[in-house]
């Protein structure tokens, strides 16, 4: 295998590569297939003005920097390890893949072209109570959950879009979970400022752990957003009730972490 130093935004069919928190994994357990590696360190903007974020920017530089809502600096700081969140970036983590255990282990699941969700039978304790019903994978970004609770939109080597238009739920005719194409490069984030932002956690370690149930809320204009991590395939926008939720057999207790959480975040934003 390859890598290739990029030039321009154009990576010319091979794979993105940019802090390797995700990519290398992936590469190394058969699950990306790659014949080169093309890092976009040098042409992805990177930095911190105002409300506009460079999908290079790193997890450790967001949560310290004052600018960023107090929502989007937790959930960076609750992601990883102080040396991932020093590599990762927040371009990256909005394309985590699931951490679904069959999916990982390569069985011939859904999400691989299969016709079988084996988490739907199996073991399925993290997995998802919304949507699951072709797949119950869970995604795990805290970064995107956060994100779609402050209405953040993206602006790629090809478009722009809100946050919530990056991703798709998987379908028989198309497997993915997000809508990139080949090629198609996450640049630069536009974050409103909220009025008051907050993200809570429930994981399975005290640090750094993927989440269990993550709730991001943001209030600008009198108006509330909740958005959820570790429930559905794709960051979840709670736009119902939690009642409205599928569980699975074995992890209807994440819709009362998510319940307990929800009305925590919701009373952190009225003391805020």
């Amino acid at each position: 295998m390859q890598l290739q130093r990029a030039s321009s935004t154009a990576v010319d069919g091979g794979v993105p590569i940019h802090g390797g928190t995700e990519v290398v994994p992936l590469v190394r357990g058969g699950l990306l297939q790659a014949e080169s590696l093309v890092d976009i360190r040098g042409v992805v903007p990177r930095g911190i003005d105002g409300t506009r974020i460079g999908a290079g920017a790193t997890l450790a530089e967001l949560e310290c920097d004052p600018q960023v809502p107090a929502a989007l600096r937790e959930a960076c700081r609750l992601a990883a390890s102080p040396q991932l969140r020093n590599m990762g970036s927040i371009g990256g983590n909005l394309l985590q893949a699931t951490r679904c255990w069959y999916w990982r282990l390569k069985w011939p699941c859904r999400l691989h072209g299969g016709d079988e969700c084996f988490a739907q039978e199996g073991e399925h304790r993290e997995h998802a109570i919304f949507e699951n019903d072709f797949c119950a994978s869970a995604h795990p970004s805290d970064i995107a959950a956060a994100l779609l609770a402050l209405g953040a939109t993206l602006r790629t080597t090809r478009r722009e879009l809100p946050l919530a238009g990056l991703y798709r739920l998987p379908t028989e005719d198309d497997r993915r979970t997000t809508t990139l194409e080949p090629g198609e490069l996450i640049l630069e984030l536009d974050v409103p400022e909220p009025q008051s932002s907050v993200y809570l956690k429930a994981m399975e370690r005290k640090r750094w752990a993927f989440p269990i149930v993550g709730v991001a809320a943001a209030r600008s204009g009198g108006a509330t957003r909740v958005a959820l991590a570790g429930v559905a395939p794709v960051p979840w926008l709670l736009q119902g009730s939690l009642d409205d939720a599928s569980p699975l057999p074995r992890n209807a207790y994440k819709v009362e972490v998510a319940r307990a959480l929800v009305g925590r975040a919701r009373a952190a934003l009225d003391q805020g």
